[in-house]
């Protein structure tokens, strides 16, 4: 619930960070093996695909793409091939436009060497934990008739974490009419990310190893995001009582509210003590946790580059769904 910032900040919201100290941050980077080999593989496959389903994070539309990806786009465009852009608000009503702008898209466009098959196959690409295993068991659900509980609906593993599919490349058929696969790829960063921030905001939406840039600082530019974007679901989902821009503040009363503190023993003239004190790192966790699960409410992180570049949406895609 997006609250009123006067009745929540007074006069502490003149103090507000005006930007993010980025300074002493290095650039997250995590590029592991897997993921090297699944991009040339991707691109090695190319040959076999119609259409490219490219998924990406409601949160970080314009900021997910790496530069891998852009070049398989091109490589498509330049064969004469399509993508369609679905950001991972996976529900029924979004999945229910797939198949139908992916069979409208292929219909519409020359197969080459594809023109004789009567399947199709489509490659689904995005950067790690960005809902791609999630969009393809809504669609063998939905096309397929897979019972949520069958064990065979659920045809590729999912979580929380980025790096669950580590498979190069796994065939998985999520149509009848038509004939229908999409090829499950490993998620994919840029070897390079281009700043600071775009690593940030990578990081907070799971797509980089929380422990790569640090729980504490990823928690304190949350903070300072939702406030700089006048969310305060944060106050109203922990209590209290007003908004802050301080991130320890912040986490201690977390800490407090949540039970999350832990014994430290304080070496003293008299002997040691030992002193109760807050879980800060706990807290950390379960405020980036409430954040990702959707309990503070649709953030979109890349806001100011929407609001900035207000066609960046529009660069020849066809989205299914752009709204967080």
């Amino acid at each position: 619930m997006r609250l009123i910032p006067r009745a929540l900040c007074g006069a502490a919201r003149a103090a507000w960070r005006e930007s993010f100290p980025l300074g002493g941050h290095a650039v997250a980077r995590w590029f592991p093996g897997h993921m090297a080999k699944g991009l040339k593989k991707m691109q090695s496959s190319l040959k076999l695909v119609d259409c490219i389903i490219e998924v990406h994070d409601a949160r970080i539309s314009f900021g997910g793409c790496g530069v891998g990806f852009i070049k398989i786009i091109r490589h498509l465009e330049g064969e004469g091939l399509k993508n369609v852009i679905f950001t991972n608000c996976v529900n029924d009503e979004n999945v229910k436009q797939i198949i139908p702008m992916v069979t409208e898209l292929i219909g519409s466009s020359y197969r080459y060497h594809r023109g004789e098959s009567l399947e199709y196959c489509i490659m689904v690409i995005g950067v790690p934990n960005v809902g791609k295993s999630s969009l393809i068991n809504s669609l063998r659900r939905q096309h397929l008739r897979k019972a949520p509980f069958c064990p065979a609906g659920k045809a590729t593993r999912v979580g929380g974490e980025p790096g669950i599919t580590r498979a190069v490349m796994s065939r998985i058929q999520v149509c009848e009419r038509p004939l229908m696969f999409l090829l499950d790829t490993p998620g994919v960063l840029a070897p390079r990310i281009e700043s600071v921030e775009t690593g940030l905001k990578l990081a907070l939406c799971g797509t980089v190893l929380d422990h790569l840039v640090g729980e504490e600082t990823l928690a304190d530019y949350l903070l300072y995001t939702l406030n700089q974007h006048e969310l305060f679901g944060y106050v109203q989902h922990y209590g209290l009582g007003e908004a802050c821009d301080d991130i320890v503040s912040v986490l201690k009363r977390v800490a407090v509210k949540l039970g999350k503190t832990q014994k430290v023993k304080v070496l003293t003239g008299t002997g040691d003590v030992n002193v109760i004190q807050p879980n800060y790192p706990a807290a950390a966790r379960d405020f980036l946790r409430t954040f990702r699960s959707g309990l503070l409410g649709p953030v979109m992180l890349d806001r100011d580059t929407l609001q900035s570049h207000p066609s960046a949406g529009a660069q020849g895609h066809r989205p299914a769904q752009t709204d967080p």
